[in-house]
């Protein structure tokens, strides 16, 4: 949009004045109530209880299809909540939740889109949410770790390990006064063993949609309001 914008005017004078006009209510109403303080970040993210910011989140898995190519897709409607503690990564915990109806299949026939949701396979209508919760956390480096836990699929419950990496976070921005972290993750599992087996190739072939799905997500929370400082 800010390309855009740019790419189709001249900005001179006032239209100066109304690009940062934009610029800060693309950033939300907390952006325009900061507009006129310092762009600093301040402090190390606060322990606490923090909240997905959807806005800045994506969750995406990719599968063989026919053995031509990784198709990528999404699920558009989810959401989470984190306990976390930068100084404890170990003591963080995670609950995810999915609509499971919110796949999303651009480009897809309209059959290619039931048969997918439908009992064939997610089987949306009788099982809507997945759910995934961490049991524990085992650190691998400074900013990596092991997420275990078990995630609930198509009526199916079995263990998950996230291969996540802490990208940091912040206890606040004057254009953003909460606490706010990120993170990225890996996974992989097999969609037979959730009971989905419908159109996995024969074995020696390629002919079908791969049983192995691999998951990869990004995401942003945001947590405690950044601490006022009361004049003198």
């Amino acid at each position: 949009m800010i390309n855009r914008f740019f790419k189709t005017r001249r900005v001179t004078g006032g239209v100066w004045m109304l690009a940062a006009v934009a610029l800060v209510a693309a950033s939300g109403p907390q952006a325009a109530a900061a507009a006129d303080a310092p762009a600093a970040a301040s402090g190390a993210p606060p322990a606490g209880r923090y909240q997905l910011d959807k806005s800045h989140a994506s969750l995406l898995f990719r599968v063989s299809h026919l053995g031509f190519s990784n198709y990528t897709t999404r699920f558009s409607r989810f959401d989470a909540q984190l306990t976390f503690d930068p100084a404890k990564l170990v003591a963080s915990q995670v609950v995810v939740t999915i609509d499971a109806t919110s796949l999303e299949m651009d480009g897809a026939p309209q059959a290619c889109l039931d048969i997918v949701r439908g009992p064939q396979m997610l089987d949306t209508a009788k099982f809507p949410e997945m759910i995934y919760k961490s049991e524990r956390v085992q650190v691998k480096g400074s900013n990596s770790m092991e997420i275990i836990g078990k995630l609930t699929l198509h009526g199916v419950t079995r263990a998950l390990v996230l291969n996540a990496t802490y990208n940091g976070g912040y206890a606040g921005h004057p254009m953003d006064p909460h606490a706010r972290v990120g993170f990225s993750a890996h996974a992989s599992l097999k969609r037979s063993d959730f009971g989905i087996a419908f159109g996995i190739p024969a074995a020696g072939s390629t002919m079908g949609v791969g049983d192995p799905i691999d998951i990869s997500i990004e995401a942003e929370f945001s947590g405690p309001a950044l601490p006022t400082t009361n004049p003198k």
